[in-house]
């Protein structure tokens, strides 16, 4: 019976060898595949996670923008009364001076252009900030997760103080340069209406856009300059400023700041300044709008149509726009700010930026 028995494995021995191979080899590649698998998920569980967690800080940095841009808006609002006073020429004409018609004619040109250049201000603070702090946040986000590699992160508290500075430009010197555009702007097209002058809402509108072809295309007296001028020095400045000397955290600061200006100059960052600058503009033309409305005997009749049919003289229409940088400039959300807060362009250009630089291949450029 043995020998039988090993006769039929001998004459069957290549035979058995095969199989038991094969069983062997569908048994491993079975373990394999199950090891494969099982190190599939656990990736996707990983990049799903690490998604997740990349997006919760997303969301928190937005709203650390928000609140960011409504801190800042009284100081913005004190910078632009404080070099535009027209407080003290409402004073003037209650004395009932005898250059009284002069006066009203400073107020004129003041009143539209801190109204105009706080708009513009509100504005390019709102983009401005949302690609700062989305650049930075990017980074935060990436020395947050290789932090336990003890690499060295490339935005620490003092490089992100030193970069968050620069925003004073936009303060300061940006500030009082913007305002003097706008100024010459609205002196060459509201200077010779006379304060006599009615104008409907529509009207009023065609001056306003007069006024930003100047600013943002200029003429032939005054060549155009970039809005982004006005948010960040040149980089001929800032690099000369810090020549010689330089420590690791100045060269990770102006990384920075030269990879700011160059979303500053890029082709969606104009996109979504105008963008920003049109609604705000609408936003602004629509507080206007409840001064222009007919009288409460004629509500019936109070529609969009019939707005163009209401012309208010020039002298009562200034103060109004006098009074519009509390709104424009109010730390209290507003619908003005709340609305440039909330623009869908704003929203995703700031996600890719944060995207951009939150990637681990951007510490790598």
């Amino acid at each position: 019976m043995l020998l039988s028995t090993w006769n039929f494995l001998k004459r069957h021995k290549r035979k058995f060898i095969f199989a038991g191979a094969f069983v062997g080899g569908v048994y491993i590649l079975g373990k394999y595949a199950q090891w494969k698998i099982r190190e599939i998920q656990e990736r996707e569980a990983a990049e799903y996670i690490a998604q997740a967690r990349r997006q919760y800080h997303f969301e928190s940095n937005q709203r650390t923008c928000n609140m960011t841009v409504l801190s800042m808006l009284p100081t913005l609002r004190e910078a632009i009364i404080q070099n535009l006073n027209s407080e003290s020429l409402t004073t003037l004409l209650k004395n009932r001076p005898a250059n009284k018609l002069e006066i009203w004619e400073d107020l004129k040109i003041i009143s539209f252009t801190r109204s105009i250049v706080a708009v513009y201000s509100t504005c390019m603070l709102i983009v401005l900030l949302r690609v700062q702090l989305n650049i930075i946040g990017g980074y935060l986000y990436l020395d947050n997760s290789i932090s336990k590699n003890g690499m060295t992160p490339q935005a620490p508290p003092d490089v992100q103080q030193q970069y968050l500075s620069s925003i004073q430009h936009l303060l300061g010197d940006g500030l009082h340069e913007l305002m003097t555009v706008v100024k010459q702007a609205v002196r060459e097209v509201l200077g010779g209406v006379s304060l006599k002058q009615s104008l409907s809402l529509q009207e009023l509108e065609q001056h306003l856009d007069q006024v930003r072809a100047h600013v943002e295309e200029g003429c032939m007296a005054s060549p155009r300059k970039p809005l982004s001028c006005y948010m960040m020095s040149d980089e001929e400045t800032t690099l000369a400023s810090q020549a010689c000397g330089l420590t690791e955290n100045d060269v990770a600061t102006i990384k920075l700041l030269n990879e700011t200006r160059d979303m500053l100059e890029s082709p969606d960052f104009h996109t979504v300044l105008h963008t920003c600058l049109s609604r705000g503009f609408s936003r602004f033309l629509d507080n206007m709008a409840e001064f222009f409305r007919p009288q409460q005997g004629d509500a019936a009749h109070s529609t969009l149509d019939s707005l163009s049919h209401v012309s208010l003289p020039l002298a009562k229409i200034i103060p109004i726009v006098n009074g519009q940088i509390n709104s424009i400039c109010s730390e209290i959300p507003s619908h003005f700010v709340q609305d440039l807060l909330m623009i869908e362009q704003v929203k995703e250009f700031s996600a890719n930026v944060y995207e951009a630089f939150s990637a681990p291949n951007e510490r790598q450029k």
